[in-house]
């Protein structure tokens, strides 16, 4: 048989074994678009995973890490807001004027309404859209609120840091089912909570229509609280009792991510699964978080503040299993990503991420050469990644150093730096070769003169299109005492 004849016949058998794939799904009333589930933990440190350390439990992230792909170069915003509003419009947090911090209770900011975001563009294409967990993109009119902007169900909270049992913040209680404050949540830890309403949105999904549930967990953000089990059980091994407890509250996620996708087997849906698992930023080291052994955390434009501990699972999806995945990848290419994964096609308009999907599924070279990490005319620092070379401007929001965790002390040559620290002094610009040096060690500005002034045009071409950072001013309209103690909507 001549090779042009071999590769019909084989063109002629894939064909085959997907229209019977096609037949299986209709003959189970399943549909043929994947299924996609989000998987955001919050503020969880690049090396607070089993996968990069030994030391941290996390069994089930691990094994979906190695038989999936492993995101090595998933960058994200350096804080929660801009991060969400990036993952939900596909557009940098500069371009919505929401690139300074992240959203407090009191302020009127919220993700722009003028363009359609991630859960109306797939509800569109069919999907049945639910949210557990954390939205934090503003709250101040309904509008603005998850069941306004395309997810079919909220269950969760508007805010950012509240206590895991009483879902107080501040002197106000935040937790929602859809639009109604639900005061059965009052004594129970928010990672349970979450774990078992997702498991109930997947018990009760019709298959005959695809599934997106994005749940965006409170885990492992501050307040440092933990069940005592989860300590006691898994991280005794811990020396610090601050990092200990961090470990019991990552324990507590990995052990939700094993229920949830528990459910996803028993159901059926698996298989026609895309699962994203990200953190939204880096960890913030004065919570006990490790980003070791990258420099700086949370709140800075270092690496440790923007490289996401992150992976996708999709065994009978992607062509490369118990692979990494070493392109980069912004955080705004999930918006058209995941789009064209549900079958909207892989041009969409007015945004700033660019679709991985084929690239993802083959494992192949991606589409990105370029992100800015930030640009922030409030504090005067921004930053570009183009191909090896990263140009930081200002002073990065901290000059902070590298921070070793306690259970890696004695493992590790380096020494537990000041993690406020690191260095005296940060340069206007600064310039790494994250190809050589991952770890932002080496300013070699000096010898790369041709890189930089190339950089720092290219960084300089963006500041037109920058959107100036909204008002944020607090309002005291929006206290809970005007709403029976309860953070609300209907104050802007």
């Amino acid at each position: 048989m001549t090779r042009a004849a071999v590769s019909a016949a084989s063109l002629l058998l894939l064909l085959y074994a997907l229209h019977c794939s096609s037949d299986v799904n209709a003959a189970q009333g399943q549909t043929s678009q994947p299924n996609i589930v989000i998987l955001l933990a919050d503020d969880l440190g690049w090396s607070d995973v089993g996968w990069r350390n030994q030391f941290m439990p996390t069994p089930t992230l691990d094994k979906m890490a190695r038989e999936g792909m492993i995101l090595n170069q998933s960058y994200v915003q350096q804080t929660c807001s801009p991060s969400r509003a990036a993952l939900m419009s596909g557009r940098y947090p500069h371009h919505l004027g929401l690139q300074y911090n992240t959203m407090r209770s009191s302020w009127t900011l919220h993700l722009p309404d003028d363009q359609p975001i991630l859960p109306e563009a797939l509800k569109k294409l069919g999907y049945a859209t639910h949210m557990v967990g954390k939205w934090h993109l503003g709250f101040c009119n309904w509008r603005y609120t998850p069941t306004y902007r395309g997810f079919q169900s909220f269950y969760g909270y508007y805010n950012a840091a509240e206590d895991y049992y009483t879902h107080i913040q501040h002197h106000g209680y935040d937790f929602r089912d859809n639009d109604q404050v639900d005061k059965s949540a009052v004594g129970l830890y928010s990672t349970n909570l979450f774990n078992d309403r997702a498991i109930r949105i997947i018990n009760d999904h019709n298959t005959s229509q695809p599934l997106f549930l994005y749940l965006a967990y409170q885990a492992v953000h501050g307040p440092l609280q933990a069940p005592q089990w989860y300590i006691d059980q898994h991280c005794k091994h811990i020396p610090d009792n601050n990092r200990k407890i961090k470990c019991g509250m990552i324990a507590a996620l990995d052990e939700s991510v094993k229920n949830v996708t528990h459910a996803l087997k028993q159901r059926g849906l698996m298989d026609n699964t895309f699962i994203l698992f990200s953190s939204d930023n880096g960890g913030p080291v004065h919570e006990y978080a490790s980003n070791y052994p990258l420099r700086g955390s949370k709140i800075t434009l270092w690496e440790g503040g923007t490289r996401a501990a992150a992976f996708v699972y999709a065994p009978s999806l992607l062509q490369k299993t118990n692979s990494s995945y070493e392109e980069l990848i912004h955080i705004t290419d999930w918006y058209p990503t995941l789009v064209e994964a549900a079958g909207g096609g892989s041009s969409v308009t007015n945004i700033d991420g660019v679709s991985q999907w084929k690239n993802l599924l083959s494992g192949g070279p991606g589409p990105r050469q370029e992100f800015i990490y930030n640009m922030d005319e409030v504090r005067n620092d921004s930053a570009i990644r183009r191909g090896r070379y990263k140009l930081i401007q200002g002073y990065a929001r901290s000059p902070q150093g590298w921070y070793v965790p306690s259970e890696l002390e004695n493992v590790v040559s380096e020494k537990t730096q000041d993690i406020h620290g690191g260095l005296n002094h940060s340069p206007p610009y600064s310039l790494y070769d994250l190809e050589t040096d991952p770890e932002e060690k080496h300013n070699i500005i000096d010898s790369h003169q041709t890189v930089f002034h190339n950089l720092k045009a290219r960084l300089d071409s963006y500041r037109p299109s920058l959107v100036p950072t909204k008002h944020y001013d607090n309002v005291k309209a929006s206290n809970p005492d005007h709403f029976n103690g309860n953070w609300s909507p209907g104050w802007c």
